[in-house]
């Protein structure tokens, strides 16, 4: 794998026009940039910036209320709701030795699903309503919009990943009709400048899902590992979104494009608050090396998987340990990045 010094910057504005010149050439930006370092600044992307400033308005609000009432919501089985400081911990972690949990805090909301949604009515793995905090009037239209618009935007990124792996993008979306999705509202508090190493905002760690399209303040505090160790810092760019691979597309990808580690350490004595939103296929989908990507030079490298089977395993345990003690944390299994999944 090469070394990166930097996270390239990519314009996705053809990303909606398919066969143009434009189009292609964004499809090889694309696979290099993810290919080669695994995360990007992605611009032009016609998301309003109005509908941004509003969920970081909405998020401010909710982490300004009383503990209490945060916790009135607190998480629960179908992974929606609060996540208090301290309660987090990825002790399982294959990138660093974690003992302490997460300094942040977080609302977590997910694709919206009432009585008559097909995923609820056949009893799949994390589908249902979404749990919303009394007293805040807008805030659910606010974070609902958001959700809505950086789904579209996944959908049409989605159309560039098929291009860039050279496979059929109908094919591809159709494992996103009803998309698993994770809108996150963190709050990250000041860490001491003298605080331990071991100390992180968030540890280290690779996204198990495909693709993460984050908003993040200008406080800083991102950083991405290259492939030699060394740990870069991501730095807001005003107008882009953060956007990187997760362990499923790495997989989907038969490991062309790369899940690369990343980490948060706030140690600018200033509030920070980002906004992940994580775009997966439906938990009913099967991830397995795609056929363009398998060639008798390049096998396939992954057993195929149900996304929701991976789900149920990934998560089930760290939310009963979550609720077994608060102060222990729902610990995330971790494997390792850019290696075989089996």
């Amino acid at each position: 794998m090469s070394e990166f010094h930097e996270v390239p910057v990519i314009d996705v504005g053809a990303a909606g026009s398919d066969g143009s010149v434009a189009f292609a050439r964004l499809v090889m930006e694309f696979t290099a940039a993810y290919r080669d370092v695994g995360f990007a600044y992605i611009v032009n992307h016609g998301i309003e910036q109005a509908t941004v400033e509003s969920v970081f308005a909405a998020s401010a609000r909710f982490h300004g209320l009383p503990s209490a009432r945060k916790l009135e919501i607190g998480l629960n089985g179908l992974h929606r709701g609060f996540i208090a400081i301290d309660t987090s911990t990825d002790r399982n972690s294959k990138l660093a030795e974690v003992r302490k949990p997460n300094q942040s805090q977080s609302f977590m909301m997910m694709r919206e699903a009432g009585p008559d949604d097909p995923d609820v009515r056949a009893g799949a793995f994390l589908a249902g309503p979404n749990q919303w905090p009394r007293g805040l009037p807008g805030f659910r239209e606010a974070v609902t919009a958001y959700s809505d618009a950086m789904s579209g935007l996944g959908r049409r990124l989605i159309r560039v990943v098929a291009a860039a792996l050279g496979s059929d993008a109908a094919k591809l979306l159709a494992g996103f009709e009803r998309p698993t999705t994770w809108l996150r509202l963190l709050h990250y508090p000041p860490q001491p400048a003298a605080s331990p190493d071991d100390l992180y905002g968030s540890a280290p760690h690779c996204d198990f899902g495909c693709l993460t399209l984050l908003a993040q303040d200008d406080v800083g505090g991102l950083q991405v590992q290259t492939p030699g160790g060394q740990w870069i810092d991501v730095p807001r760019l005003s107008g882009a979104f953060v956007v990187n691979v997760g362990d499923m597309l790495h997989r989907w990808s038969n490991g062309l494009l790369r899940s690369t580690p990343h980490r948060v350490i706030n140690h600018s004595g200033r509030e920070r608050y980002s906004v992940p939103f994580f775009f997966d296929p439906n938990v009913a989908v099967e991830i397995a090396p795609l056929p363009s990507c398998v060639t008798a030079q390049r096998p396939a490298a992954f057993a195929p998987v149900v996304f929701g089977d991976f789900l149920r395993a990934e998560l089930t345990a760290g939310y009963d340990r979550h609720k077994a003690s608060a102060a222990d944390g729902p610990a995330r299994r971790q494997p390792p990045c850019d290696a075989p999944i089996q």
